[in-house]
């Protein structure tokens, strides 16, 4: 019959409560409800739809639920969006005696991450009817009881909660014994059977009683236990206890040997039937036996066991003092031990981590992690607070429901400056004093491709020297990137360009890998001085970043270019200088002038002039100026002079080594009245040139001095930029750039010394600027002239 009503009770209640499962959105989270023990796929709500989310992107999100303890008993379906009961759902079970009972699920997506918090309160149904712990209670009353003398017994217990545990009693009907219900401060029924009427041994010794406990539900459940009550002869006093109840308050942990209370019994007998004996009651349960300890004479009871708050709160033990007669008398009394709390537990926490590593650009707000907390102990001493540490981290907790917290990014991340976190997470409760739990977690921070590749400076000077091998190495780049794996590999390469009509890899490339700057081809100086193009550093990341570095390449000169003769004047015969001379002149006139020009820069275009000394070993009358090319006599003619002389004239640079070349000069030796007459017209023309060679001279030196201006300039700007720059990189060594001009009337020069380091090992670099005036020739041809003018204006208009 108790099985059938349970039955009927559960399907009535199932049947209210299924289209009772409501929902409610505040304080982030939602709430339904849902009876115990209700059918496999039984509706509880439309998850999906109050939490805001599209059918469609439940998988795509990846939509999952997790909850603590047994994970099987919701469950949604992805099709619809419906959260519904998966397994049995046994509310006693779940949650025991607690007045509220919910299962919380926390929802999680992803893409961008979210986290709901959804509270299923699991509603009581009478499913358990009362129930005693023994099946028939036996108690011994004395003939002698008067009426209303009252007899201690077991109540009946039931599972459920509420109205559902709310029991009343009924004694099945008979003439000596009634039933009276109280309540105790615990609220809890305390059962006493009464004597209404004395009973006879003789008459009858032994009585028959049903108690009948019955809960609140609907329909009601009930629970019995036989009660058998065996009448004894004798006795007329029974001891008495000062109270019938006596309430005690114990801390937890007590140590054992601790007095709980001392119980004083009195019996108005004399003599032995006065002495009594306290035992615990045969109702005491054995959780509690194993828990106190009664000393039979003094009364004292004591703790035995290990008391904790969290296991159970409160113990009833009743306790019989009985006298030594023959045939004994019982007094009884109830002792309620209620336990108070200490904070003996620690909290505890569970990190779930969901989003390491983190990536640098992460939005503030993002979550790292889920944080729940929980601790055994009530009150103040149960009420947890979480704190991270150090201070200065860019995180944060943000308390999303009851003990349930996230770890959320506070500030932007730069994983070039910090890594990775170690964040501290502490749990502490309200107790005094305080207990504490502490976990660290470690947030790792991803890399992204934030940072470009930097080089030190953004330009870089190189010298070269011409001629150089192909495939010489003259410079290495390099570039750094903060960013880390392949955010961090840097390739090179040329940013492509023409120089003149050829394309600039025709000259130089460069290594994807290395940097380093390889020259294809050998340089030439007078073709090429400067080569100025720029190298990209790129790194492997998604989208690259990039950036670039100018290269100036200076490609220095090497004497490769022998002094070149100007053609000769008119009277030249094969290639020499022709002159007649008359044997009248005196020491020191000019008669004759060798010209040359040097394609090279620099001491490598200074040119020199000397006589090759004749073969006999005889003095020469004429000699030759060092610098300017001038021959000249150097003594007075006379007849024993040869009459043609044949001057070999040595043409030096000063590079190194020096190049030569040779010039032939053939001079004619003639009397003074054989010389030959100038026309008049000649004459005049040679009075032009004259005058036209002294105004050339003038553009000359003032050509020169403002050259000699714009290079010192030049050479002060240098030399501060390369002592405030750090030094270059290359394989080929400082040189000097020369421009060399040869004329009628001299040779000039000028260099510029660049004070780099040279790889070759040669002797150290010269520094020069040298002018040299010019010495006016007398009266040189008019062919020579013009040609003089020709090369003048051909070299400046360059």
């Amino acid at each position: 019959m108790v099985y059938s009503q349970r039955s009927l009770a559960a399907r009535h209640l199932l049947l209210s409560h299924l289209l009772l499962a409501i929902w409610k959105a505040g304080s982030g989270h939602v709430h339904y409800s849902v009876p115990e023990e209700a059918k496999h796929g039984t509706f509880v709500g439309r998850i999906a739809q109050d939490l805001g989310l599209e059918l469609a992107e439940l998988v795509p999100r990846l939509f999952r639920v997790a909850s603590k303890g047994r994970r099987d008993l919701l469950e949604v379906n992805l099709q619809n969006g419906i959260l519904f009961v998966n397994s049995r759902i046994d509310r006693e079970e779940l949650c025991g005696r607690s007045t509220v009972c919910s299962i919380h699920l926390e929802v999680i997506v992803e893409r961008p991450l979210q986290v709901f918090h959804v509270e299923v309160e699991v509603k009581d149904i009478n499913d358990n009817p009362p129930r005693f712990f023994r099946q028939e209670q036996r108690l011994f009353i004395l003939e002698s009881r008067i009426a209303d003398s009252r007899f201690p017994l077991e109540g009946a217990s039931d599972m459920d909660i509420g109205a559902n545990a709310e029991l009343r009693y009924k004694l099945n009907s008979n003439e000596y014994f009634d039933l009276d219900v109280k309540r105790n401060e615990e609220e809890t029924n305390f059962l006493e059977l009464v004597l209404k009427k004395p009973v006879d041994r003789e008459e009858t010794q032994e009585h028959h009683l049903l108690l009948i406990a019955i809960d609140g539900g609907k329909p009601e459940l009930t629970g019995t236990v036989q009660l058998l009550i065996n009448v004894l002869d004798a006795n007329d006093n029974a001891p008495e206890f000062d109270k019938s109840i006596y309430n005690v308050r114990l801390l937890e942990n007590t140590p054992n040997g601790t007095l709980v209370i001392k119980l004083n019994a009195s019996d108005a007998d004399e003599g032995i039937n006065k002495e009594i004996v306290y035992l615990f009651s045969n109702l005491v349960l054995d959780n509690v036996k194993s828990k106190f300890i009664i000393d039979s004479n003094s009364g004292e009871i004591t703790v035995k066991g290990e008391l904790d708050y969290e296991d159970c709160n409160l113990y009833e033990i009743n306790v019989d003092a009985v006298d030594k007669s023959t045939f004994p008398l019982t007094g009884h009394c109830k002792v309620i031990v209620k336990l108070l709390d200490e904070n003996d537990n620690t909290p505890e926490m569970v990190i779930t981590s969901l989003s390491l590593p983190v990536q640098e650009d992460a939005q503030v707000g993002a979550v790292i992690a889920l944080i729940s907390l929980s601790d055994r102990d009530s009150g103040a001493n149960g009420q947890v607070t979480c704190t991270l540490s150090p201070s200065h981290i860019p995180f944060k907790l943000v308390s999303t429901f009851k003990n349930y917290y996230s770890l959320v990014l506070d500030s932007a991340l730069d994983r070039e400056s910090v890594s990775d976190y170690a964040v501290v997470v502490t749990a502490r409760d309200g107790g005094s004093p305080s207990l504490s739990a502490t976990a660290s977690v470690s947030v790792e921070v991803a890399d992204v491709n934030d940072n470009a590749p930097a080089f030190a400076q953004p330009e870089y000077t190189v010298f070269v020297k011409e001629n150089n091998a192909p495939g010489c190495h003259i410079f290495t780049v390099s570039a750094r990137d903060a960013d880390a794996q392949e955010n961090a590999l840097v390739s090179y390469s040329l940013v492509e360009r023409r120089v003149g009509e050829r394309a600039l890899s025709s000259y130089v490339s460069v290594h994807a890998e290395s940097g380093k700057v390889y020259a294809l081809q050998p340089l030439d100086h007078e073709e090429l001085e400067l080569l100025q193009f720029q190298v990209s550093a790129r790194d492997a990341g998604v989208p690259p970043l990039g950036s670039n570095v100018t290269l100036q390449v200076f490609v220095l000169d090497e004497n490769d270019n022998a002094p070149a003769l100007l053609p000769p004047g008119a009277g030249g015969v094969g290639g020499a200088v022709s002159q007649l001379v008359s044997r009248s002149v005196g020491a020191g006139h000019v008669v004759a002038k060798v010209r040359a020009v040097d394609a090279d820069s620099g001491y490598n275009a200074w040119l020199s002039y000397e006589l090759q000394p004749s073969a006999g070993g005889a003095r020469s009358p004429f000699r030759v100026g060092l610098y300017t090319g001038e021959i000249s006599t150097t003594r007075a003619l006379d007849e024993a002079d040869a009459p043609r002389q044949r001057l070999l004239v040595l043409v030096k640079d000063h590079g190194e080594p020096a190049l030569v070349s040779t010039a032939t000069v053939l001079l004619s030796l003639v009397d003074s009245g054989q010389a030959p007459k100038t026309p008049s017209r000649v004459s005049v023309g040679a009075a032009s040139v004259d005058t036209a060679l002294v105004d050339v001279n003038v553009y000359l030196i003032i050509a020169i001095c403002a050259v000699s201006s714009l290079l010192v300039l030049t050479l002060l700007l240098y030399t501060a930029l390369r002592c405030s720059a750090p030094p270059t990189q290359g394989v080929c060594g400082p040189g000097k750039s020369t421009l060399v001009c040869s004329s009628a009337v001299g040779s000039w020069s000028y260099s510029q010394q660049r004070r780099q380091r040279v790889c070759s090992g040669e002797g150290p670099p010269k520094t020069d600027l040298m002018a040299f005036s010019p010495s006016l020739p007398q009266a040189p041809s008019s062919s020579d002239n013009v040609s003089f003018k020709n090369f003048i204006h051909s070299n400046f208009s360059s």
